[in-house]
């Protein structure tokens, strides 16, 4: 088994599918890499030699931002954003969805679970 930035990558997947795990490596990132260190994107991850795995893993540690640090990063992003007050920030201070979405109905990720409203009784 792989582990990369800290993560298992799953064995039975292609290795270009298996570095999306890594939070902060999307697609075109992950062929970046292998394309960069050699590795063929189409091999398993059970079947990686420990030298590629070791050419991975140096290429995200020195080129790319990854896992806590990414995290961190997006964090502190919207942490700027409510101090200075934007309209982003006021969104993200009141939990409402921040990049346009109607809110009449649908964003119930964001909003939570609908109140009930109590029953009208009818004479």
């Amino acid at each position: 088994m792989a582990r990369i930035a800290g993560i298992d990558l799953p064995k039975n997947k292609t290795i270009e599918y298996a570095l999306q795990y890594i939070y902060g490596i999307g697609h075109t990132s992950s062929l970046q890499i292998l394309d960069s260190t050699g590795v063929d994107p189409n091999t398993r991850v059970h079947k990686i030699s420990e030298e590629d795995v070791l050419k991975i893993r140096n290429e995200i540690g020195d080129n790319y931002i990854v896992e806590g640090q990414s995290r961190g990063l997006v964090t502190k992003n919207i942490k700027r954003l409510m101090d200075i007050g934007s309209y982003r920030g006021l969104r993200h201070r009141k939990r409402l969805p921040v990049n346009g979405q109607r809110t009449k109905t649908n964003a119930r990720t964001r909003k939570g679970k609908k109140p009930s409203v109590g029953g009208k009784k009818s004479k």
